[in-house]
């Protein structure tokens, strides 16, 4: 059985709870990075394949940076952070004082910074969800990559394709320097590591 379709609406609940921590931690993070204030809403939790996924979050050729990374332990399965490319620009012009409107624009240096923007909001997140379930989450090095939605999203489809056909997708908003954007976090556990979440929260499942 597909882990998260097998959801109710308490569970639903539960991770719209974990996704606003995980998210505000990540915002907050990466707020102190670029010394401006980051202001998040409470997410929107959605349940959905893949492809449908893609078409929600802009479409297939939408340009985005995507940082993957695995998790262990505690939690199996995968998760993923999507930022649109207008984002990235901002985050690079904030950080190194550029004026680029083009991801075309952004050189080796620009791209270190992105990498290490991801790595900060990718720990930061994972943190929160371990401090709030109790639970010992190891991740992999996130790994990011500025690419077309599509094919950004074919790594995981793939590769996380025996434990189950859908993912919780969590859409947040942001605004920025008075700029509201989204920031996207995409999940996939098993069941064994839903149940344990849900267990550490004293919830069935």
């Amino acid at each position: 059985m597909d882990a998260l379709e097998s959801m109710n609406e308490i569970h639903k609940d539960v991770l719209r709870e974990i996704a606003n921590i995980g998210s505000g931690n990540a915002a907050s993070s990466l707020s102190r990075m670029v010394g401006q204030t980051i202001d998040i809403k409470i997410p929107d939790i959605h349940i959905m394949g893949f492809n449908e996924a893609i078409d929600y979050l802009g479409g297939p050729e939408t340009i985005m940076i995507g940082t993957l990374l695995f998790l262990t332990e505690g939690i199996e399965g995968m998760m993923m952070f999507l930022l649109p490319v207008e984002v990235v620009c901002d985050l690079v012009n904030m950080l190194m004082g550029t004026e680029i409107t083009s991801h075309e624009e952004i050189d080796e240096m620009g791209y270190s910074i992105i990498n290490e923007c991801s790595n900060i909001m990718s720990a930061s997140f994972v943190t929160a969800v371990a401090e709030m379930t109790d639970l010992i989450i190891d991740i992999s090095p996130p790994e990011a990559t500025l690419d077309m939605l599509g094919s950004i999203m074919s790594v995981p489809s793939i590769y996380f394709a025996n434990i189950g056909d859908s993912l919780l997708v969590m859409k947040n908003e942001l605004e920025i320097e008075g700029k509201t954007t989204s920031a996207n976090v995409l999940m996939l556990p098993d069941m064994p590591s839903l149940k344990k979440l849900m267990s550490s929260l004293g919830i069935d499942f």
